[in-house]
């Protein structure tokens, strides 16, 4: 049997753990926290997040639990989440079942819960990762209902840009839910480019946010964890070689304790070392399992016993020689990890190359099998992308470049349909590389290689990367003649146009806008030509051209000539604002009706928001702002929403405050009540603005300058007027009230050249004569 060189007492966190339950504490109380565990490798992240676990547990709080993966550039989306959902879903908690339309969202990552109903479907202006966020906050809220909750995600230095995506909405959207979330993540992981750093400098700067560093062992914490090891105190010369060597560090003690237990003689120079000698002193059947486990991180015993050729009870054993030696740890769903991710690491450097590459050939072929190669009609979820994605990492990991490329397509098709566009973009650019690597990847791929860069250039789009979607939307341009495949051009100037609009590229974007319908004759219906259109006069509107108006009816006439509902609901939105901008009130309310009826019958809710979120300012801008209250109450109470509008309840709220009622307005765009929906800039804007004028009205100047100085800092590249106009207004009345009357000039002469007429300008000036009328005084 071999001897113990784990403490099994909790040793040297009393005072983080401390901290940890206060902060459960405060989320039981319906004031929801989200704490950062960090430290170096091997600090004790996971021991102080299990003794919370159990701890919280025994409290009477639900405890999920969830870890990272190291794989590639971190493409298992969601893998935290579903692993901490997945219990729930085993288990067929009766919570499941209240979820409503949230379930049928959530199914797309657990598939164990069922279709649920269709969710509804989208048209974009919401994005359907969003709707998947909604609906796993709709969950924790549930849960929470009946027990505190503490969702544990560990190693977040691994996560997927997804799970990281899901973290910063939590933390933004987190209000009165009884939630602890707890993250942890290795402070030596973090170089300079980092992806999780900017995420960290906007969580953790957050007033629910607490950030809890481990730091070294003192000595007397050693003796602590040395005696329990041991069953008596160490003697002086071991304590201080041992301290001298692992410089504190928990891990470090136990595994140099491991390699010489009496502390006398050569201990290994390194950490590196004394692992790999622990891993030697191992019969080979359990060497060669770990092996197999370094290459594969998580791997079954179906997977271990086909890769490893070792079976029956040789493999049994050699397993329990593994767990035995605290190597190896057997996980829920019936996977082997190694118990640190340094022992793996450790492990995985000493691969040869060969052996390397035979493991990783190895890994792929049996998660293949196991995945099937049929197509994916029937398989669902991020346990069929998880697999999915493995096997490309393994086909790449092994240099076979055709299988790697195939199996990247694969996992990017399931990344799409569980909307982890991010992880989607990845593969998809992974296979980008290896296409010109191929000697006939058409016929591997079924498409070719301009399709394979639209669809690269839709994931970074919808991922919220437009810069890197123009990119390959110009490359796709040029690979393809133009005079050939028209509408094929068409289509994809269009997508470029909406990429470069939102770089804050207007006349580029209608640039591209333009060669699009150049290539599309007006005299023949198509979907492209209608959707080329719409976009037009959508950009239009929003840079309050004139000509939006006869190119949304233009678009509208193309789009029922196409047999294309969803385009023509869309032309009649922009039709009903660009109405209102040339005064025609009752004009603009006929459009927005009839579009908001089409979307509802499509069952397009973002469209319905939309149009009830527009119908309502209209009527305010207009003077009638009591009917636009009532508009705006109508909208919130659509049935079929996942959540309420954040849109509509910010539209609400501006109306509630120059209606005079502020309470209402504060309810409805509250301090504690970030956007939720999207996290666009566009919400965002929508919610500083109204931030910005309810905390000026009470003359909180502080909050309101910050909320409008953020508000600008967003707006610096948009050339949309209706921007514009509030942020230059509020920034020039607050800094005038504080003095700063150089200031308050800038802002206002800044507002005021950005807009493009005189109805957009005279707020801006309006603010700009009172702050000169407070400066002569």
């Amino acid at each position: 049997m071999p001897a113990r060189v784990s403490s099994t007492r909790f040793v040297g966190r009393e005072s983080q753990l401390a901290e940890l339950q206060s902060l459960l504490e405060d989320a039981a109380a319906g004031r929801p926290r989200i704490a950062f565990v960090t430290g170096e490798s091997g600090m004790g992240k996971t021991r102080l997040v299990a003794e919370l676990s159990t701890r919280a547990s025994a409290a009477g709080a639900r405890v999920l639990f969830g870890e990272c993966v190291e794989l590639g550039a971190g493409e298992l989306p969601y893998a935290p989440i579903v692993a901490a959902l997945r219990p729930l879903a085993r288990r067929a908690d009766p919570v499941l079942d209240a979820l409503g339309l949230s379930r049928a969202e959530l199914a797309r990552l657990l598939p164990e819960l069922g279709d649920g109903g269709a969710p509804p479907p989208g048209d974009g202006t919401v994005t359907p990762k969003a709707r998947i966020f909604e609906a796993l906050l709709t969950l924790l809220e549930r849960l929470g209902r009946d027990q505190p909750v503490v969702l544990v995600v560990e190693d977040v230095h691994w996560a997927d840009r997804s799970t990281r995506d899901f973290l910063v909405f939590l933390a933004r959207a987190l209000w009165r839910e009884r939630v602890l979330v707890v993250c942890t993540y290795r402070t030596d992981e973090l170089h300079r480019r980092h992806p999780l750093r900017p995420v960290l400098t906007e969580l953790e700067r957050g007033e629910r946010a607490r950030r809890i560093e481990l730091t070294p062992f003192t000595r007397e914490e050693l003796v602590a964890q040395l005696t329990d090891i041991l069953g008596a105190e160490p003697d002086v010369v071991l304590l201080d070689r041992l301290l001298a060597r692992s410089e504190g560090n928990p891990l470090f003690v136990e595994e140099l304790l491991a390699a010489g237990p009496d502390g006398g003689g050569d201990l290994p120079p390194t950490l590196r070392d004394a692992l790999i000698m622990r891993v030697e002193a191992l019969p080979e059947p359990a060497q060669e399992l770990l092996r197999v486990v370094a290459a594969g991180q998580r791997v079954d015993h179906d997977v271990l016993r086909d890769v490893s050729g070792i079976e029956g009870r040789p493999l049994r054993e050699a397993l329990r020689e593994t767990i035995a030696h605290g190597l190896l740890v057997p996980d829920d769903g019936g996977r082997y990890a190694f118990r640190h991710a340094l022992l793996r690491e450790a492990v995985e450097d000493d691969l040869l190359p060969g052996e390397r590459t035979d493991l990783h050939l190895a890994l792929a072929e049996a998660l293949g099998r196991r995945l099937g190669d049929g197509d994916r009609e029937g398989e669902r979820g991020a346990a069929a992308l998880d697999a999915a994605a493995e096997v490309a990492h393994h086909y790449a990991q092994a240099g076979d470049r055709p299988r790697a490329f195939v199996a990247a397509l694969r996992a990017a098709g399931y990344a799409d349909d569980v909307h982890a566009n991010g992880e989607a973009a990845a593969l998809l650019e992974r296979a980008l590389e290896l296409w010109c690597r191929l000697g006939d990847p058409e016929s591997l791929a079924g498409f070719d290689y301009v399709e394979l860069l639209r669809r690269a250039a839709h994931q970074h789009e919808v991922a919220g990367d437009p810069k890197r979607a123009a990119a390959l939307l110009c490359e796709a341009l040029d690979e393809l003649d133009h005079a050939a495949e028209p509408a094929r051009a068409a289509a994809l100037l269009e997508r470029l146009g909406q990429a470069r609009w939102h770089l804050g590229k207007g006349s580029l974007a209608l640039e591209a806008y333009d060669r699009a319908l150049a290539l599309l004759p007006a005299g023949e219906p198509s979907r492209e030509r209608a959707q080329a259109l719409a976009s037009q006069a959508a950009a239009l509107m929003l840079a309050d051209r004139a000509e939006a108006e006869p190119r949304s009816r233009e678009a509208i006439e193309a789009a029922r000539a196409a047999g294309a509902p969803d385009v023509e609901q869309h032309a009649l939105n922009t039709l009903g604002v660009a109405r209102v901008r040339r005064g025609d009130v009752d004009g603009a309310v006929a459009a927005l009706r009839a579009s908001i009826a089409m979307a509802r019958e499509a069952g397009l809710l973002e469209g319905v928001d939309r149009g009830y979120g527009n119908l309502a300012d209209a009527l305010h801008n207009a003077g009638r702002s009591v009917e636009g209250r009532d508009v705006a109450l109508e909208g919130l109470a659509e049935p079929g929403r996942l959540s309420p509008s954040q849109w509509l309840s910010f539209t609400l709220s501006e109306i509630e405050f120059c209606l005079g009622d502020w309470d209402a307005a504060d309810a409805h765009a509250s301090a504690d009540d970030l956007p939720r929906a999207s996290g666009t800039v566009r919400m965002r804007l929508h919610f500083l603005l109204r931030r910005a004028e309810l905390l000026l009205g009470r003359g909180e100047l502080d909050g309101a300058l910050e909320a409008a100085e953020e508000a600008r800092e967003l707006t610096v590249r948009s050339l949309e007027p209706q921007w514009h106009s509030p942020v230059a207004a509020l920034l020039g009345e607050a800094y005038a009230r504080q003095g700063r009357f150089d200031d308050a000039r800038a802002a206002v002469a800044d507002g005021l050249a950005r807009l493009p007429e005189a109805r957009r300008g005279a707020r801006v000036a309006a603010a700009g004569a009172s702050a000169e009328a407070d400066a002569a005084q």
